[in-house]
C-alpha cells in the first residue's frame, strides 16, 4: 500500500482545481509513473493526492477548424504514437514518443506529466519547443497560455501553481505546416533508459534554402532550450554540407550541459555537436532539401 493520508477523484478540470485549491499540500498524478514511484521512496511531499486520470476533456488530440493542433496534457504516449495527426504534422513528436520507458510505460504515462515534471531529459519536451508549442493552464483564477520556453524556472521547477492545471499543448498551423522533423535520443542503452542527450529538428526548405530552422535539446542544459544563436546564424543559408557543418559548430554556443554519473559535460558537448549535425540532415532531407 501506498502511504497516502488523502485522495480525491476528480470529476472535471474545474472539480480538480476546487480540490487543489482547498488543500494545499494536494498535488496531481495522473498517469502516475512518477508520483507512485515518489510515494513508494516514501516522499511524504506527495501523499495528499488529486486524479485527474482518465478525464475526458484532458484526453483529446485533434485538429481544430482553424488548423491548430492540440494535445491533451492527458494523452498517453501510445495514443500520440498512434495519432495520424502527430505522425502526419509533428514527426519529431511521434519519433519521440517511441523512445519513451517501454510499453507498459508508454501505455500510462501522458505528455502532460513528461512535461510538468520540469525535468530536463523530458523526451517529449525539445519536439514541442520545436513545435513553438503553447501551454494551455487552467486555474481558479482562470485560464492562461504560454510558451513552453517561458514554463521552465530551473531543473525540476514551473511556473505551474500548486492550484493549476496543465490542460493541453496547442501548436499553431503556421508552425508545423511546410515544416519537417526529426528527434534522436542519445543514451547509455538503446531501450528504457533516460536521455543523455534529446535532440529535436523541425525546418522548413524554400528551393534549396534553410527558410527557418528550429533546433531543440534536452540535457544540454539545466532545462529543455531552443538554441537561438544557432537558429539564427544558419536561417537563409544554402543548403549544402557546410550548412550541416556551421550548425555543428554553432550550437555550442547555446549549450550549457553538466558532469554527471551517466556522462562529463565534454562527452556531451560532442554528442549534442553530433546530433545537431545528423538530426538537422535528416530534417531537412525530410524536407526537400538535396545535401549532395
Amino acid at each position: 500500500m501506498f502511504p497516502l493520508d488523502n485522495y480525491q477523484k476528480a470529476a472535471s478540470v474545474a472539480d480538480a482545481i476546487q480540490h487543489l485549491s482547498s488543500n494545499p499540500d494536494a498535488r496531481v498524478i495522473a498517469g502516475g509513473t512518477d508520483v507512485l514511484i515518489r510515494l513508494r521512496d516514501g516522499k511524504t511531499a506527495f501523499s495528499h493526492l488529486v486524479d485527474i486520470h482518465d478525464l475526458e476533456e484532458l484526453n483529446r488530440c485533434e485538429m481544430t477548424d482553424d488548423g491548430t493542433i492540440r494535445i491533451g496534457s492527458g494523452v498517453t504516449f501510445t495514443r500520440i504514437i498512434e495519432s495520424d495527426i502527430i505522425h502526419d504534422h509533428l514527426p519529431h513528436l511521434h519519433t519521440a514518443a517511441a523512445t519513451v520507458g517501454g510499453p507498459q510505460i508508454r501505455n500510462i504515462a501522458t505528455i502532460g506529466g513528461n512535461i510538468c515534471n520540469g525535468v530536463t531529459s523530458a523526451d517529449s519536451a525539445s519536439p514541442l519547443l520545436a513545435s513553438n508549442a503553447k501551454l494551455i493552464i487552467q486555474g481558479p483564477d482562470g485560464t492562461r497560455h504560454i510558451s513552453l520556453s517561458e514554463f521552465y524556472e530551473g531543473p525540476g521547477k514551473t511556473v505551474l501553481k500548486q492550484n493549476e492545471i496543465l490542460v493541453a499543448f496547442a501548436i499553431a498551423q503556421e508552425d508545423y505546416e511546410g515544416y519537417a522533423g526529426d528527434y534522436f535520443k542519445y543514451a547509455m542503452r538503446e531501450a528504457m533508459d533516460i536521455a543523455t542527450i534529446g535532440c529535436a529538428v523541425a525546418c522548413r526548405v524554400e528551393g534549396n534554402t534553410l527558410a527557418d530552422l528550429r533546433l531543440a535539446f534536452g540535457v544540454a542544459a539545466p532545462t529543455p532550450i531552443r538554441c537561438s544563436t544557432a537558429e539564427k546564424a544558419v536561417r537563409g543559408e544554402a543548403v549544402n554540407e557546410a550548412l550541416i557543418q556551421k550548425i555543428s559548430e554553432t550550437v555550442v554556443k547555446d549549450v550549457n550541459p553538466r558532469t554527471s554519473w551517466r556522462a562529463s559535460k565534454e562527452f556531451r558537448i560532442h554528442i549534442i555537436k553530433e546530433l545537431a549535425g545528423r538530426v538537422a540532415r535528416k530534417a531537412i532531407q525530410k524536407a526537400g532539401g538535396n545535401l549532395s
